[in-house]
Order: structure tokens, then C-alpha cells, then sequence
């Protein structure tokens, strides 16, 4: 059998233990709680550990999805079909009324995203509905910026995090204190890897849009990146849209979400292709290639 595959349950069990006890944490020091849900396989992942950590009772988060405008229509689908199977409110913000209510500014040109804009949307929700905590799926070995990150991740009263400025968090002993209009993000599986959270669907059977999986699209070339294509999208004159078969490692924006070349159909083959992979998951992201410093300048500004 290949290394990949040879899952060790004991290392995804302690990793399986410490995100539920993060969560447990988190329902134990604030009222008003949401998990950020792309219907993204990391995102999804949190899904499954909530419902571990509270079961049988219901858990007593409600799903917020910062909803650009510019989703896969399978990401849409899997959303509502999931929270309706949980019987959890589902909070949905959009940035198409940020854009129309002249809190943000939509980009133009060939390079135009929606994805930056997320952040005003998600801070004003956040503001709105008086959340105290938000946690979500980002791990620490994505990104440099998020590699600098706690699992609880302050953020002052205008969402902004300061890198220089988190508090220790010596034995897993977590300090929830805030003030009146701050509030705090959380990552209960930072310390897993691209690797382990793959191994963890397969182990747990874990169901996921099937844009992870090997399908027919129409994609286009940019940079050294292949696009999914939309209608909406721009290209440059040198740009040929054609079909084959690809899957997504990771999903977001399709104005910024990279695909990958792929015949892995199955679970087993998509553990066995990452593990032989030298891209890191991001590289494929076309946002995080406007600046070496981007995703830590998002993540200041009050991205996830």
C-alpha cells in the first residue's frame, strides 16, 4: 500500500481531540457564535468536529457564508443541502449588496476579484449581528501569514488582527477576555496539514462537493495558474479557453480559485497525489500572487 494511504489513527485522533477541545472552549466563553463556511473542504472538516463535540445535542453554532457572487454554483448547492441536513441557521452576507450599498468599491480590468471585498462584508455582518467569535479552517502550514496565527486570534474593535500583538497560549490555556465591540477569530485545526485533513475524510467518510474530484471543465491558462472559466470573466488576448479534466484543491472565488490537471477520482488517489505534489495548496491561488505579502495584508484588514 502506498505510505500515503497508510492512515495513522492514533496522530489523527489526537488532532481530532484537540480541535473539539478548542470547540468546546469556544461554546464554553462566548455567546454569539459562527463557524465561517465556504463549503470548502477544511470549512466542511469544522462541520464534522462540531458535530462530534456536542453529539447528540445540536451544536450551537450557526454557519455564516460571506457569498461573493461569484461561488460555484456545486459550493451553493452543498451549503444549503448541509445546513438544512444539520437544522442550522444559516447566516448568508453578500458582497454584491456591500458593492451596492457603496461600502466597497468592485475591482475592474482583467484581474478584477471579489475577494478582497469579503472582508468589508464579513466585518459589517460580524458588527451587525453582534458575533463574538468566528471560527474557521485555516491551518498553519497554508501560508506564511497564517503560520504566525494562534487558535484564538484577537481582533480589535475594527476586525483588524496584529500579528505582533497575540497572547500566549501556554498549555492550550486560552484568554477569551475582549472588550465591547472586539472580537475573536478561531482555528481549531491549525496544526493539521493538507495531508491530515484528507486522510481525515477518508478515515471519517466525510462527503464533499464533487469539484474536489476529477470532472470536465472549461478552464483557461493565466500566469502559470489554470482558471476555471466564467461567463463573467475577462480575458487577455492571448487566452484560449478549453475544456479537460480537472479538480480543486482548494475553493473559493472562481475569479481566484486555481484548478489542477487530474485523473483522482477517488479519495485514495487524491491522498496519493497530494502527498506526491511539490506545490503547496495556496500556490495555486491566483489572489495570493498579487504581492508577496498579500494574505497577511487581507488578514490584517479583517479577512478570515
Amino acid at each position: 500500500m502506498n505510505s500515503a494511504l497508510k492512515i495513522n489513527n492514533e496522530h489523527l485522533r489526537e488532532l481530532e481531540d484537540e480541535a473539539i477541545y478548542v470547540m468546546r472552549e469556544v461554546a464554553a466563553l462566548f455567546e454569539k457564535k459562527v463557524i465561517l463556511f465556504s463549503g470548502g473542504k477544511d470549512s466542511i472538516v469544522l462541520v464534522h468536529l462540531a458535530r462530534k463535540a456536542f453529539w447528540p445535542a445540536k451544536m450551537p453554532f450557526s454557519l455564516m457564508h460571506i457569498d461573493t457572487g461569484h461561488n460555484f454554483e456545486e459550493t451553493l448547492d452543498f451549503r444549503d443541502r448541509l445546513a438544512e441536513e444539520l437544522g442550522v441557521e444559516l447566516i448568508v452576507r453578500k458582497v454584491q449588496d456591500s458593492i451596492d450599498q457603496g461600502r466597497v468599491s468592485e475591482e475592474t480590468g482583467i484581474n478584477a476579484s471579489r475577494n478582497k471585498a469579503q472582508s468589508v462584508t464579513l466585518l459589517d455582518a460580524i458588527e451587525e449581528l453582534g458575533i463574538d467569535v468566528a471560527i474557521g479552517g485555516g491551518r498553519r502550514d497554508e501560508e506564511k501569514a497564517r503560520a504566525k496565527e494562534r487558535f484564538f486570534s484577537h481582533r480589535n474593535e475594527f476586525g483588524q488582527w496584529d500579528p505582533k500583538n497575540q497572547r500566549p497560549e501556554l498549555w492550550n490555556i486560552f484568554n477569551g477576555h475582549k472588550k465591547f465591540g472586539e472580537h475573536f477569530r478561531v482555528f481549531p485545526i491549525s496544526n493539521w496539514t493538507e495531508l491530515d485533513v484528507w486522510q481525515y475524510i477518508l478515515h471519517e467518510n466525510i462527503q464533499l462537493p464533487m469539484l474536489y474530484y476529477t470532472h470536465r471543465r472549461k478552464i483557461f491558462h493565466r500566469n502559470g495558474i489554470y482558471l476555471a472559466w466564467a461567463p463573467f470573466m475577462q480575458l487577455k488576448a492571448d487566452e484560449e479557453v478549453f475544456e479537460t479534466d480537472v479538480r480543486c484543491r482548494t475553493i473559493g472565488d472562481i475569479t481566484c480559485t486555481g484548478v489542477t490537471l487530474s485523473k483522482a477520482e477517488s479519495l485514495h488517489e487524491i491522498i496519493t497525489e497530494i502527498a506526491a505534489t511539490r506545490v503547496t495548496e495556496r500556490g495555486g491561488r491566483y489572489d495570493d500572487r498579487r504581492s508577496e505579502a498579500a494574505m497577511e495584508d487581507r488578514k490584517k484588514e479583517g479577512y478570515f
